[in-house]
């Protein structure tokens, strides 16, 4: 057994630095990060589009110069870190005694380390082909959209020339710039639902900009091809999702990207024994971002899927300083009130989904996803007997987009029952 730590971060990508270099700012000293990676960075590393820290930095900068950015100041800190190192499990402490945390790397071994606090930033990780279950043959070069820009931005591979992209989250809609530069045909971007998924800068910037088509209530529905991908015949669907006979279109390619949806990378937290949110499948937190297991806290896209690392970055200081707060032994009353947040009608989650009234300041940030696009739109918070807390308005909301709002403590503090967020439309608003 090593030395007790006082905090140990799962993941060197945005979420875990951010976390670590709070924690350390608020009077940590014995932090160590441990990233399964070769190097710190996470996703960002591959990321090499600009667009990011608009909020955080007030630039805009490429994914590795945001990371650098979080890396220097890591660097001027004394915080710990091992590269190349698989957590395997994660031990909860009982009644206040030291978690343990379990892992292995080809320099140290398996270890088994002692930690006051954890905060888990482990990212997400791409739906594959096998998830959705896309019909016809088995060739190569069908690819995660993540893993052709890995293999495109990192390794320097170009992963085919005729192109055609299922799905519109933005990492897809990104590599349909991306292979559109690299000298590729972009066919199409095909999506299921009747909206996309991806931000609408995005989809100006990468689809509209380069002239590639968008097949809304689109799906991919035969891949013919025994060796590579020849071709793929694309479907509309119905409003049940099922696709309507008549209406297939053949694409000639070589290639498909998948841009399927990200999944919270949770079974280190699972076999923890956190609460899990069947909704985000990220553990339910508090509005400190600590899980159901006390000293054990998480952040990112572990949590929820983000659209913005700026978002990311604010809510990992938020975790780490709880993290610090917890060490320092300022902890939450075991009898604190617990006023849950609820989605109401036209959202699709809420993160956190607890809130310990005792313990909020000024203000709670909440983060929510709606369930359709609309127009023009309120954003009523009501309380359990139905009393207006307060309302945000909005110009436009969508899926691919998450939101954010602060609610003041105080009327959080005298909110009766549960809070419940919904979305309600003007009339006329909706845009379908």
């Amino acid at each position: 057994m090593e030395k007790l730590y006082e905090l140990i971060v799962i993941g060197g990508g945005p979420a875990g630095l951010a976390a670590a270099c709070q924690a350390w700012e608020k009077g940590l000293r014995r932090i160590l990060i441990l990233e399964r990676d070769s190097e710190l960075g996470g996703i960002l590393n591959q990321c090499i589009h600009s667009g990011f820290g608009l909020q955080r930095f007030r630039e805009e900068l490429t994914g590795p110069e945001y990371a650098g950015r979080f890396i220097e100041m890591l660097a001027d800190t004394g915080v710990e870190t091992r590269l190349d190192t698989m957590v395997l499990q994660i031990v909860p402490g009982e009644q206040g005694a030291p978690h343990q945390v379990h892992a292995v790397s080809a320099k140290e071994g398996y270890q088994v380390l002692e930690t006051q606090a954890v905060v888990l930033a482990m990212g997400c990780r791409e739906r594959t082909r096998g998830a959705i279950s896309i019909p016809g043959e088995r060739p190569s070069g069908i690819f995660t959209a993540g893993a052709a820009q890995r293999y495109l931005n990192m390794e320097g591979y170009m992963v085919g020339r005729r192109v055609l992209i299922l799905g519109s989250g933005d990492i897809g809609l990104i590599m349909a710039r991306r292979m559109t530069l690299e000298g590729a045909k972009v066919l199409a971007c095909v999506e299921l639902m009747p909206y996309s998924g991806g931000l609408m800068r995005n989809i100006v910037q990468c689809l509209q900009d380069f002239d590639i088509p968008l097949y809304l209530s689109h799906t991919i529905t035969d891949i013919k091809g025994h060796d590579r991908v020849e071709q793929v015949t694309v479907s509309k669907v119905g409003p049940d999702r099922r696709p309507i006979p008549g209406t297939e279109m053949v694409f000639d390619c070589d290639t498909v990207l998948l841009s399927v949806g990200l999944i919270p990378e949770n079974e280190l937290t699972r076999a923890a024994g956190a609460d899990m949110d069947r909704r985000t499948n990220g553990a339910r937190v508090y509005e400190n971002m600590e899980t159901s297991i006390p000293g054990i806290f998480a952040c990112g896209n572990v949590v929820h899927v983000h659209d913005l690392v700026d978002y990311v970055s604010a809510e990992s200081e938020r975790a780490g300083a709880a993290a610090a707060a917890y060490v320092q032994g300022k902890r939450a009353e075991v009898n604190a009130r617990m006023v849950e947040l609820k989605n109401g009608d036209g959202v699709s989650y809420t993160v956190p989904q607890t809130i310990r009234a005792d313990e909020v300041g000024k203000m709670v940030d909440v983060f929510f996803r709606v369930n359709r696009v609309t127009g023009a739109a309120a954003i009523a918070v009501r309380d359990g007997e139905g009393n207006s807390l307060t309302g945000f308005r909005r110009a436009h909301l969508a899926p691919g987009e998450m939101e954010h709002i602060l609610l003041p403590g105080d009327l959080v503090r005298q909110a009766a029952g549960p809070i419940t967020i919904a979305i309600e439309e003007d009339k006329g608003g909706a845009a379908q």
